[in-house]
């Protein structure tokens, strides 16, 4: 989602090209995930809000490291997690996920 806010179609993580269509199977396996009550991991932790919560700042972290600091701080990662957050939160699902984003272009 970072990507797409800055203007970049598609970008290459782990050496493969990913994109807006990467970023819509995510969000929405997350969102179903996230308002199905009886979905939980394998270890039986249930998967809630608070759960994917408390894992963004590790996989923030993860993204961190993978880009660098600098481009980390001066991307639109922060925003893309706001977003995220929005979009698995949100009791209606979202049709797109760029339908939001569209208001935080340049």
């Amino acid at each position: 989602m970072a990507s797409w806010l800055e203007g970049v179609g598609a970008a290459a993580i782990y050496n493969l090209m990913e994109d807006a269509a990467t970023a819509e199977i995510s969000r929405a396996q997350l969102w179903q995930w996230v308002h199905r009550p009886k979905t939980m991991l394998d270890d039986g932790r249930k998967v809630d809000l608070d759960l994917f919560r408390s894992m963004v700042p590790k996989e923030m972290d993860k993204i961190k490291a993978l880009v660098g600091a600098e481009r980390f701080g001066s991307g639109k990662f922060a925003l893309a997690r706001k977003l995220l957050d929005e979009l698995v939160s949100n009791k209606k699902f979202a049709d797109f996920l760029t339908l939001l984003a569209y208001e935080y272009l340049d």
